[in-house]
């Protein structure tokens, strides 16, 4: 991978983006890919280190809010296309989304959703109880009232998306500075001037922050509102399986939020947890497994007694809609946004990478993104709640 061990960064430099994630990765591929030369990526650790780094990244276009099914969707036909462009293997397995719903009213609210989907040309559709357990064997049909499930979803390694964008736009000339830390950024009037880094200072055209979960402290220094918060999230590895786990979809009990799908030699087992606090800790707690256990004794209950023999935690950066900040800021007009995605932001990260390149460039994006502007909770914009949050 061709990343700068540089002691110094580049004095100036037409576009600075902040975050070496999947946000940052995609959106320097796509504008280095418009022909935008003059670029560097900051990444205070090594790229993908922040949340970019779970193990396994759901992708689906299955969710309530026809903006995020736009995204999702696009999203999902450019990860069909990677190994094409930019060019790499991400482990793709289309495995499809399985939602898990337990009451009428989910199952009227998945309904609604799903035919707001099909008319997008997303290839969801209701199921019963009996075809779901056909779908994921794991399953009791036990006060199951009713599934949403769309088989062109799935999950891929997010990890590879980042290296492969990276790789890519550093051979089209893209400066990547990992281990450099962002320390301030200076302003006039309406404008970004430079940033600061623990390397150096860049004079610079435009700034791009990707920031993922750290992304409200980036806009402070610049004076941007952009309110996102960090939420630990957890997950665990099975053993080994002896026979092998059947080929099941990314399976979602949506009352608990517990999820499981197949990982390598095994499954891949993770829940929200609803008492989370807000914060940067990524320690993974066994205990927390005990919630999941909990959670599938009924749903699934051979998962219930599993042995484990790893976890991982990242972090969610949430906003207070669950919605993105994707945007350009009203006061900083060279200052572009594009965080705060609530655990969504790999399966939009291709998407949100075009319509970065078009907001810098000018150009109208394939979808009005203005409902996701950061300043839609100071100005009393209507919130778009998205329902299919896990």
């Amino acid at each position: 991978m061709p990343s700068s061990a540089y002691r110094t960064v580049p004095h100036s430099a037409d576009v600075v983006i902040i975050g070496g994630g999947v946000m940052g990765a995609s959106t320097a591929f796509h504008l280095a890919e418009a022909g935008v030369r003059n670029i560097v990526v900051l990444e205070r650790g090594d790229l993908g280190c922040g949340s970019s780094g779970k193990p396994i990244g759901g992708v689906r276009a299955q969710f309530s809010d026809p903006l995020n099914i736009e995204l999702g969707r696009r999203s999902l036909h450019a990860y069909q296309n990677f190994a094409a462009r930019p060019g790499a293997d991400i482990r793709l397995d289309t495995v499809g989304y399985l939602f898990l719903l337990t009451s009428e009213d989910q199952a009227a609210d998945f309904a609604t959703s799903v035919s707001i989907q099909n008319g997008l040309d997303v290839p969801s559709r209701m199921i019963d109880p009996a075809e779901a357990q056909r779908l994921c064997p794991y399953l009791s049909t036990d006060g199951l009232v009713a599934a949403a499930y769309s088989p062109a979803d799935g999950h891929a390694r997010p990890g590879l998306v980042v290296q492969g964008y990276a790789r890519a736009a550093a051979q089209a000339g893209v400066t990547i500075a990992e281990h450099t830390e962002v320390t301030g950024i200076d302003t006039a009037g309406s404008r970004v001037t430079r940033v600061h880094t623990s390397h150096g200072s860049i004079t610079c055209g435009a700034v791009v922050c990707t920031a993922g979960a750290w992304s409200r402290q980036i806009g402070d220094m610049a004076g941007v509102s952009l309110p996102v918060r960090p939420v630990r999230r957890q997950l665990a590895f099975t053993t080994p399986l002896v026979p092998p786990a059947p080929r099941i979809p990314f399976t979602i009990d949506f009352s608990s939020s517990a999820y499981f799908h197949n990982s390598d030699d095994g499954l891949l087992f993770g829940l929200a947890d609803p008492a989370q606090e807000e914060g940067f800790d990524t320690a993974w707690t066994p205990e927390w497994l005990e919630l999941f256990r909990a959670a599938v004794r009924r749903r699934a209950p051979a998962l219930a007694g599993m042995e484990t023999v790893a976890g991982w935690a990242g972090l969610y950066e949430n906003t207070p809609d669950h919605n993105a900040l994707i945007g350009r800021s009203g006061e900083l007009g060279n200052f572009l946004y594009a965080t705060g995605f609530s655990g969504h932001g790999f399966l939009q990260a291709p998407a949100v990478g075009e319509i970065m390149r078009d907001l810098y460039l000018e150009r109208r994006p394939f979808a009005d993104i203005t409902p996701l502007g950061a300043d839609r909770f100071r100005t009393g914009a209507e919130i778009r709640p998205e329902a299919h949050v896990v």
